[in-house]
């Protein structure tokens, strides 16, 4: 069945785009806000992912073994979030730079208290907080989203050993903070169990580029 999606997607079905979405728009979401620490950039993220996903489509290998392609997607959405992130601190470099106006109320609590427990989000920022890029990248996709070092080496496109060696690292650093009260176990927030309608994309992004292109 993953061999038929392949082909599909590589051929550049829409209907094929639609399901990859489904499946696995949740991931790539978790993934983009563990890199991120903001849910409303991780909508971003997905958003992008997917259209980054279609430009590439024809690199998808439709080979039986190749396997799932929740690895190529998170591989994808972790450069996507690289980019996202420079071009935020741009962003505010360029912010700073401006006169500064009236201080107006900040109402970043009230909003992340809508999206989610507030001490886990304080957590999870914590522990990203500790990271180098590179580690966090690798503990967010060997912890947090499942994948094997093999799969989450060819999602970064590094050697296996890299992937381990950061993996290390990432480690030894979230243990010193675990033992010092001020995360939770990293296992606390591996990838939860996919549940529909839970990501506030629109998946109609995944096939914009195909339906543009039938016109």
């Amino acid at each position: 069945m993953e061999n038929n999606v392949r082909a599909r997607v590589r051929a550049g079905d829409p209907e094929a785009f639609r399901e990859l979405f489904d499946d696995h728009a949740r991931s790539v979401y978790n993934h983009g806000f563990r890199l991120t620490g903001d849910w409303s950039v991780a909508e971003d993220v997905v958003s992008l992912t997917f259209l980054e996903a279609w430009r590439l489509r024809d690199r998808v290998d439709a080979d039986t073994e190749a396997g799932s392609l929740r690895p190529w997607l998170l591989g994808i959405a972790t450069n996507v979030a690289r980019n996202v992130r420079r071009a935020g601190r741009r962003h505010a470099g360029a912010l700073a730079r401006l006169p500064r106006s009236e201080v107006v109320p900040d109402f970043a609590e009230e909003v992340v208290g809508r999206l989610g427990d507030r001490a886990q989000l304080a957590r999870v920022r914590t522990a990203l907080a500790a990271l180098r890029q590179p580690e966090r990248e690798v503990l967010a996709l060997c912890v947090w989203s499942g994948l094997d070092y093999a799969e989450a080496a060819a999602a970064l496109g590094v050697p296996v050993g890299t992937v381990r060696s950061r993996l290390s690292r990432a480690r030894t650093k979230l243990h010193k903070l675990v033992t010092a009260g001020k995360v939770g176990s990293a296992g606390e927030n591996r990838e939860p169990a996919r549940t529909r309608g839970q990501v506030p994309v629109d998946r109609t992004i995944a096939v914009r580029f195909a339906q543009e292109k039938a016109r």
